[in-house]
């Protein structure tokens, strides 16, 4: 009866030898890429690390219930953790490439992918809650907290017996934009830096000009940022396990193991993509 009993750990427990080694592996992959390219592209890497960072620690915001919420059995939005932060954040990656190609300041851009990100998170949850309101009958109510902690409101009377919650209490809603903010600005932000990168090394490496390399430079800096956006977002799945509500969430609190993989796996990511054009 006790392997029964059993409750799996989750894992929320911080790992201070494993953490202490992805420091370790970031810092290698930074002198790497220093001793390759210490100038344009160490502070591209630089960039492409933080974007990683802001969306691994944005996914966390991303209130998921995955199939249980599908069925109002749960709160967030019925998908996954990687699929939805991957929409929220190409959404806002789209926005930003568009701002950098209008040759707008960095400020804007990164804002610009920022509220592309928080814009489509914010048209999203506002269609779930339509659904689970006037499609399923059932208000929206959290599983996690007695009351919202922004506006207050009581939770335990509204959550149907049987179920951790269901539809998208506000809270859930504002982690939900604050998400898709996070990492369409992060996203954005490794586009960018890999543009510039691009912009000012394909010309003397294919010997064209500028303008000839421009739509290689936005087509292989695109693919990249995809790339390490969805890289990303599935390691932070992993770290969630299953459903998150949003900041309220006990989840939540692993967010620095996510930020510590995000880090090494975009340094890694990143080295890759500089390497094409430092070698």
């Amino acid at each position: 009866m006790s392997a029964v009993a059993a409750k799996p750990a989750a894992g929320g427990a911080m790992n201070p030898t494993a953490m202490g080694v992805g420091v370790v592996m970031l810092l290698i992959l930074l002198g790497i890429c220093y001793y390759v390219s210490p100038a344009v592209g160490f502070m591209a890497l630089i960039g492409i690390i933080i974007g990683g960072v802001l969306i691994g620690f944005g996914t966390h915001f991303v209130p998921v219930g995955g199939a249980p919420a599908a069925m109002g059995q749960a709160p967030g939005i019925a998908t996954g953790v990687a699929m939805l932060a991957a929409g929220a954040g190409l959404a806002g990656l789209f926005g930003g490439a568009w701002a950098a190609a209008a040759g707008e300041d960095l400020i804007v851009v990164f804002i610009t992918g920022g509220v592309g990100g928080g814009l489509m998170m914010a048209i999203t949850c506002m269609m779930v809650n339509f659904v689970y309101v006037f499609g399923m009958g059932i208000p929206s109510a959290s599983g996690k907290v007695a009351k919202d902690p922004i506006t207050g409101d009581t939770q335990a009377e509204f959550k149907s017996q049987g179920t951790e919650g269901h539809g998208l209490p506000f809270v859930s809603f504002v982690g939900g934009v604050t998400g898709g903010f996070l990492g369409g600005a992060g996203g954005t932000l490794i586009y960018v830096e890999l543009l510039n990168l691009y912009k000012a090394a394909l010309p003397s490496v294919m010997g064209v000009t500028a303008a000839q390399v421009m739509p290689i430079a936005v087509s292989v800096a695109g693919m990249f940022a995809v790339g390490m956006f969805l890289v990303n977002a599935v390691l932070t799945a992993y770290n969630i396990t299953g459903t998150i509500e949003g900041p309220h969430d006990p989840k939540f609190k692993r967010w620095p193991r996510a930020i510590v993989a995000s880090a090494v796996a975009s340094a890694l990511c990143g080295l890759v993509a500089i390497l094409i054009v430092a070698m």
